[in-house]
């Protein structure tokens, strides 16, 4: 049975994940927890043991100093609470990590003993995968469910999926056997610019997000930062003419396919989200404290090398790559983000794992070094 010490009653609570790895094209589903993290202050209540699900090859420990005193950042899967105010408050439960390298059943029975304990009433995981789809027009975002009932009750697709899946296809399923309702939102990222940071793809799980909860998000410089990353993908595609006209074929593509949806649904929920952020009248943030011991360091500002202290600053989107003929990703919500031409699954955190192993860390003082 698990112990929560300083942990109050939670008011309807609701539990949202994301894990860096397979199932985080362009870092947009972890950057989104770590958005909420930062703007409602979490505060972090837990982090699981790194021994049991990290092969720390692949997720290295970094060492690094603070103050004189050497420190190690282990990779871990850290979870915090915020409480949202308003009219209605309710808390939100966020957990934030890394795709762990084993015991995925083990991994998840212990998420769930934290849902049970804190009375989650509903688990969220978010997920981006790569998809031809133009950089130019709205990011796709599906919602899906393993239960039926509640596919129609929430308006999500319930999903057919069949084919390998990564920690967040078996996170959902585990908690549908365990009875906790569960609902995962995809964001596809186009493949052909599949590097991270992508803030369009995160504002766009994030505005998905508020609509299922019906909490209004504080969304900061996000906005301005996916205008800037969409100008700058727009002139380097502009210097690549076949880049520019496979763009343009996926945007006629789009438009034909969408075409019937430009009314009913789609336009009430962007002007439902309108009034909500007109009138300002939202939610607001009681919770202190923060959610790593980096900080920001998990934003979609990325911060340069180093751990903490790392510079940090826009990052320019990478050229994008030229596309291959024949080649057409999947976008299934649990298929695997490598379909995509030139990308693979390790596009997300495991692309390179010494770049950024501590976005979610345990952290530990000179004493831990032994366990290098």
């Amino acid at each position: 049975m698990i112990e929560l010490e300083g942990v109050p009653e939670l008011i309807d609570p609701v539990m949202v994940a994301a894990f860096e790895g397979w199932n985080d094209a362009g870092d947009a589903a972890s950057t989104a927890v770590a958005h909420l993290d930062r703007e409602w202050k979490g505060e972090v209540f837990a982090a699981l043991d790194a021994e049991d699900y990290y092969d720390f090859q692949v997720n290295r420990p970094t060492v690094w100093m603070d103050g004189g005193v050497r420190k190690i950042t282990w990779p871990t899967t850290r979870l915090s609470v915020v409480r949202v105010g308003g009219e209605k408050p309710r808390d939100l439960v966020l957990v934030r990590g890394i795709e762990p390298s084993m015991r995925w059943r083990s991994f998840c029975n212990e998420l769930l003993g934290f849902a049970h304990e804190l009375g989650v009433e509903l688990v969220v995981i978010l997920g981006a995968l790569l998809g031809d789809t133009p950089h130019t027009r709205p990011v796709p975002v599906s919602g899906v469910t393993s239960d039926p009932d509640l596919a129609r009750t929430m308006d999500l697709e319930e999903t057919k999926y069949e084919g390998p899946t990564g920690i967040v296809g078996i996170l959902q399923e585990a908690c549908t056997h365990a009875g906790v309702p569960a609902v995962s939102l995809w964001a596809a990222v186009p493949h052909y610019v599949s590097q991270p940071p992508n803030p369009k793809a995160t504002l766009a799980l994030l505005n998905r997000l508020e609509d299922l909860i019906d909490l209004r998000i504080p969304l900061g410089e996000l906005p301005e930062d996916a205008r800037a990353w969409q100008l700058g993908v727009d002139q380097l595609a502009a210097e690549d003419s076949e880049v520019a006209e496979y763009v343009q074929s996926l945007e006629e593509a789009r438009d034909t396919a969408e075409l019937p949806e430009a009314s009913g649904e789609a336009i009430a929920r962007e002007f439902e989200r309108y009034l909500r952020r007109r009138d300002g009248s939202g939610p607001t943030t009681q919770a202190g404290g923060h959610a790593t011991e980096s900080g920001d360091s998990a934003s979609y500002l990325r911060d340069g090398p180093g751990g903490p202290g790392g510079s940090g600053g826009r990052t320019r989107p990478p050229k994008p790559q030229r596309p291959e003929t024949g080649t057409a990703p999947d976008t299934g919500p649990d298929a695997a983000p490598d379909t995509g031409a030139d990308a693979a699954p390790d596009t997300g955190a495991d692309a390179a794992p010494d770049a950024k192993p501590d976005t979610d860390a345990e952290d530990s003082g000179p004493e831990d070094s032994s366990e290098d």
